[in-house]
């Protein structure tokens, strides 16, 4: 929320009396000089959670009897499914839900069909839908998840936009991030940031940048997020002649300088929504490699700010790699480009002015 949604009901704010309940009980990231909402704890678990989860709901229930919403605006899986069900129970007049990926994409079986039938769930007990790319609004489509006239997009995409003063391009943070980590200035860097799990890619793009290692001298790989599946070890057990190559950083409230150190992103996920990670460090100056998956394809536009590799090919993955340590030319373009479309396209301004728009749209029928 901190992150992502801080801007959006600063704006909401201003217009409408809000409120905001979040798994917590520290709404310090919110100040009340500047932003004028009233805030409420609900603990809703990530993962399953029965009793948990059951306790959760009762509590919306009880929550949206007492206020009487006009609207009720859910993020993330389960918070939209205990939000939008305690929503139409209560018959609130406006229920938003906004999907920001699916995590039974990657997954098969009864599975896959217990995430996605929940995900309908959503979609069912949902009057209005926001989807953060157009690809994944399309997916969802064919998928029958959300009807095509009950979804929109945002602008170009993206759940929030990018904040251009913070990121952008900043020699001076480089130079200093670089002698930290003793990375010389000709070496090709590439970045990852974000958790560290399995369904982001991090294990294939270890593999290729090994596999780039001994061909190419001058590169290096900086790797930025919580290990949130603990693999680290096994990564730096399996590639320890690589370690002096490869740098691990944890969880930072700086990702703008590790983006301003590095000259290529990767993301080679099997799933996104979106990427905002991607348009971030293209609002920095940095052309990204990413999985031709929904989502990333809105992030990324293929051989103009970027190049797209097959998902989940290692192989795939190390030429694109390999193509843009050799071709500096071309790097330097798609970092042009993909700058120029950051600030164009995707500013927060924009994405938080469209949110506000589409709030009035719908309060004016009620």
């Amino acid at each position: 929320m901190k992150w992502f949604l801080l801007d959006h009901i600063r704006a909401l704010s201003y217009k409408y009396d809000v409120t905001v309940m979040a798994n917590t009980s520290n709404f310090d990231f919110i100040d009340p000089m500047d932003i004028k909402v009233n805030t409420l704890s609900n603990y809703i678990e990530r993962k399953i959670s029965i009793v948990k989860d059951i306790k959760a709901l009762l509590h919306l229930l009880q929550v949206f009897s007492q206020y009487k919403f006009d609207v009720v605006h859910s993020v993330t899986p389960k918070a939209g499914l205990l939000a939008m069900m305690a929503a139409a129970f209560t018959q609130v007049p406006i229920r938003i839900h906004t999907f920001t990926g699916q995590i039974w994409v990657t997954r098969s079986g009864l599975s896959r069909q217990i995430f996605k039938n929940l995900d309908k769930v959503i979609a069912f007990c949902s009057s209005n839908i926001l989807v953060d790319s157009l690809s994944q609004q399309h997916f969802l489509i064919t998928e029958n998840v959300v009807k095509p006239n009950q979804s929109m997009v945002l602008g170009k995409g993206s759940i929030s936009g990018v904040d251009t003063l913070r990121f952008s391009p900043n020699k001076s943070v480089r130079s200093e991030i670089r002698n930290n980590l003793k990375i010389a200035e000709s070496t090709t860097v590439f970045l990852f940031l974000g958790r560290l799990t399995r369904d982001k890619g991090i294990l294939d793009l270890v593999q290729a940048f090994v596999k780039l290692c001994q061909i190419r001298e001058e590169v290096h790989l900086l790797i930025v997020g919580p290990d949130e599946e603990e693999i680290l070890p096994a990564i730096k057990q399996q590639y320890e002649t690589f370690s002096h190559k490869i740098t691990f950083v944890d969880y930072t409230n700086v990702p703008e300088h590790y983006m301003a150190a590095s000259d290529i992103l990767c993301l080679p996920s099997y799933r996104e929504g979106f990427g905002s990670v991607i348009i971030e460090a293209a609002a920095v100056g940095l052309p990204a490699i990413g999985s031709k998956i929904y989502g990333i394809t809105d992030a990324i536009e293929e051989n103009i700010t970027g190049l797209l590799h097959e998902p989940a090919d290692v192989e795939s993955l190390f030429e694109k790699m390999l193509q843009l340590t050799d071709d500096i030319s071309l790097r330097e373009q798609m970092a042009d480009n993909a700058h120029k479309r950051a600030i164009e396209e995707f500013p927060k301004e924009k994405i938080t002015n469209a949110l506000v728009d589409y709030y009035e749209s719908l309060v004016s029928n009620l």
